[in-house]
């Protein structure tokens, strides 16, 4: 049994695809836990000549316990199915005969091919040509040299039949051996032309085989998610052959049939690099193949719900897990946020780090939004942020008063600076351990995680942005926020450290 973990902390990639019901944006996380599962079956693998892609998946079972499921794609070693492998998605076993016989069919004509791509008439033309093309460029380097001559004879003696003769024979030797080479080429120019007629013919017919396959394949692969609902590939429009045979299908086709709730997954190449394929590297679902149906794979599975600590017509306040971002970011990658959970039902009025937890307050209207926000700029707003630190420290308690700067060439890392704004934040420390209260007075970026890190000299536990690479989270939490609702009276929130 696996221990339990917050899969959204360490985040590197979204799985993600539209449901086709709702049109709702669907995702499941690679996360650096999932990642360090990938690397043991690395080790587990060992060398491999055949280079492919491997994929795990960490799923939580129906009694809450944590498993890892693992697959390849297409084929391992030439078998389907393999023991401690999921196996492929339903249909494949139904087609395999014909596919094994279409693959031989295939394979043929493939082999053909490349016998006429290496005719040794395609060498021998080559040869004779580039030997035919050097005597005729030696040819006219000697007649320009004659006819030079020439000129200069007939500049001293003037006209004379014997010169003239001279030049019709230069003329009569060009045109023969001209005559020559087309002799020579003509009879293999005709055999290229005839091989390269049958390797289109080949080609179209590979083609038209190859669709057929695919054709057949795709009506009888039936892929189930977690809605329940199955489909068969050609379901879901032209997708090119292998859809379905990636790990992604395969491992969330079996999850959502066995009852099994996916938290994270990874899929890495391994063996022998191809073309834009590195062993032991990390890839997102590809995008002829998985892309296409990723949106359909995840339907269904539940995604991450917020923890409301307070909501009326007014207002709404969640607490925000690590990892998760208040508004949605600039990149396709970083639109998964509490701002986007809530589908449009609230406006933000201020934001808290990425890997910071806590009490976020969100606005129904901008009405509202004016006026939470004014007390946040007014500094009326307090707020009591709760930090492990990654040492005890001396004083127990006290004031850091330290200007802040955001260098434009190493964002987003802040700096203590001069030239920054002013930021102060009360400290206290809570018990003989390294467990702080923090008070910001100022609202600057990163205020707390650098106060903690130059200001105490001592990082927040799990801050590699300002030095503590240990730690499965950042350790702080926004604890409690007194703020005056709109309607007169002030409201106290209170979230429970999670750490």
């Amino acid at each position: 049994m696996l221990h339990s973990i917050d899969v959204s902390a360490t985040v590197t990639y979204w799985y993600e695809g539209n449901c086709p019901q709702t049109g709702d944006r669907l995702r499941l996380p690679r996360t650096k836990f999932v990642e360090s599962i990938a690397h043991r079956l690395m080790q587990q693998l060992g060398d491999q000549e055949e280079g492919k892609m491997f994929g795990v998946l960490l799923v939580e079972t129906a009694e809450g316990n944590q498993a890892v499921l693992k697959a390849f794609s297409g084929l391992l070693n030439g078998k389907s199915m393999i023991p401690g492998w999921v196996p492929p998605i339903p249909g494949r076993e139904s087609v395999a005969l014909q596919e094994a016989e279409t693959l031989q069919i295939l394979s043929a004509i493939s082999r053909e091919i490349i016998e006429l791509q290496q005719l040794s008439i395609r060498q021998e033309f080559d040869r004779l040509s580039s030997e035919f093309a050097v005597k005729l460029q030696q040819m006219s380097i000697d007649h320009q040299q004659r006819q030079q001559w020439r000129q200069e004879q007939r500049d001293r003696v003037g006209e004379s039949v014997e010169l003239d003769n001279q030049s019709r024979k230069d003329g009569i030797d060009r045109r023969n051996l001209k005559r020559q080479r087309d002799r020579t080429l003509q009879p293999l120019i005709e055999k290229i032309a005839q091989a390269d007629a049958r390797i289109r013919e080949l080609k179209q017919r590979r083609r038209s085989i190859s669709q057929q396959l695919q054709a057949e394949m795709h009506r009888v692969y039936s892929l189930t998610n977690f809605a329940g609902r199955s489909i068969f590939l050609n379901q879901i429009g032209s997708l090119p052959t292998g859809t379905g045979d990636c790990c992604a299908p395969k491992l969330l086709h079996f999850a959502a049939t066995h009852g099994l709730k996916p938290l994270a997954m990874a899929e890495f190449w391994w063996g022998k690099s191809q073309s834009d394929k590195i062993c032991g590297e990390f890839y997102g679902a590809c995008v002829d193949r998985c892309q296409p149906i990723m949106g359909f794979l995840l339907s269904g599975l539940p995604q991450s719900a917020l923890s409301i600590l307070y909501e009326d017509d007014a207002l709404i306040a969640v607490d925000k897990p690590a990892g998760l971002l208040s508004i949605p970011g600039r990149t396709l990658d970083r639109q998964d946020s509490v701002l986007s959970r809530l589908h449009g039902s609230a406006l933000a009025v201020h934001r808290l780090d990425q890997e910071t937890s806590g009490i976020l307050m969100l606005a129904r209207d901008q009405q509202t939004q004016r006026f939470l926000s004014q007390q946040f700029q007014q500094r009326q707003v307090k707020k009591i942020y709760e930090a492990v630190l990654t040492e005890a420290i001396e004083p127990t308690e006290g004031a850091i008063d330290l200007p802040l700067w955001s260098d434009p060439g190493d964002r987003p890392r802040q700096k203590v600076d001069r030239r920054g704004k002013p930021s102060l934040t009360q400290f206290r420390r809570l018990d003989n351990s390294t467990r702080f209260e923090l008070i910001p007075v100022t609202g600057r970026t990163h205020q707390l995680r650098v106060h903690c890190a130059i200001g105490l000299g001592v990082p927040i536990l799990g801050d590699q942005l300002y030095g503590s690479p240990t730690g499965d989270r950042l350790h702080l939490h926004s604890r409690e926020l007194h703020i005056q609702h709109p309607q007169g009276h002030w409201l106290t929130l209170r979230s429970p450290v999670p750490f």
